[in-house]
């Protein structure tokens, strides 16, 4: 009676359990995958990766089932596991939705935070300024995804919050490649966009958001549009048939 109670009210506290080796694995996998070090269409050797990683190849099996499953990884039967190469369809369709989160994070950023907020909004700003000064692109994406995330926060809306984090890491992704060539500007339009949250001027600070996602979204297509067409994946061989004994005929 007592637990189906505490089950309803959602009272229940829920024990945290410890991190699996797998899920460990999972994770330092993917952080490859996002700041580049393992690029698109790469592929992922068990024994090296988990010679990298100083663990057994069973975990790293797991591992890259769970990243095919998310759409990290393709798993090719005969070929083995690669680093899902997205398509331009794809990456766009992604990043379109990622303007309308922000842009809607944005204006109620202006509404709802504070001079803490603004100030913490300032630092990361700061912060990733400086990495793109020092030509350390790794910090300087970094600085971005956390100065997004936080304006999300700021915007009080929690299903906006979690919506958001669903396509950060792919955002990360695809910001990666194109965060040099964006350079000072990105950084500029984030101080505009700051200014705008501070002065509480939602329809000024969903603007600058949306123009700036859309930056974002047209350097990384012009990027796409510039690189070589990539080759087709190789269709798996044909298993040949066996000829029929003349004896069985």
């Amino acid at each position: 009676m007592v637990r189906s109670e505490l089950a309803n009210s959602g009272a229940a506290p829920k024990i945290p359990r410890p991190t699996t080796l797998r899920e460990s694995v999972f994770e330092a996998i993917l952080e490859l995958i996002v700041n580049g070090s393992l690029s698109p269409g790469q592929h992922l050797a068990e024994s090296e990766l988990a010679e990298l990683l100083g663990v057994s190849r069973q975990p790293v099996r797991e591992a890259l089932q769970m990243l095919s499953g998310e759409g990290w990884v393709d798993l090719r039967p005969g070929h083995g596991a690669f680093v899902h190469a997205p398509t331009v369809q794809e990456a766009d369709q992604l990043l379109a939705v990622r303007a309308l989160l922000e842009t809607e994070s944005a204006r109620l950023a202006a509404l709802n935070s504070d001079a803490a907020g603004v100030a913490r909004l300032r630092e990361v700003c700061a912060r990733g300024l400086r990495a793109l000064e020092a030509d350390d692109i790794d910090a300087s994406v970094a600085a971005n995804s956390e100065l997004h995330a936080l304006i999300t926060e700021l915007s009080g809306n929690a299903v906006l919050a979690e919506l958001a984090s669903q396509v950060s890491r792919r955002v990360r992704w695809y910001h990666t490649p194109v965060a040099r060539q964006r350079g000072r500007a990105s950084w500029e339009e984030h101080d505009q966009l700051i200014n705008a949250i501070e002065a509480r001027d939602e329809i000024r600070a969903a603007e600058i958001m949306r123009d700036h996602t859309e930056h974002t979204r047209s350097s990384y297509l012009e990027q796409r549009a510039s690189e070589p067409a990539e080759p087709e994946e190789p269709a798996p061989a044909a298993r040949r048939r066996r000829p029929r004994s003349l004896s069985a005929s």
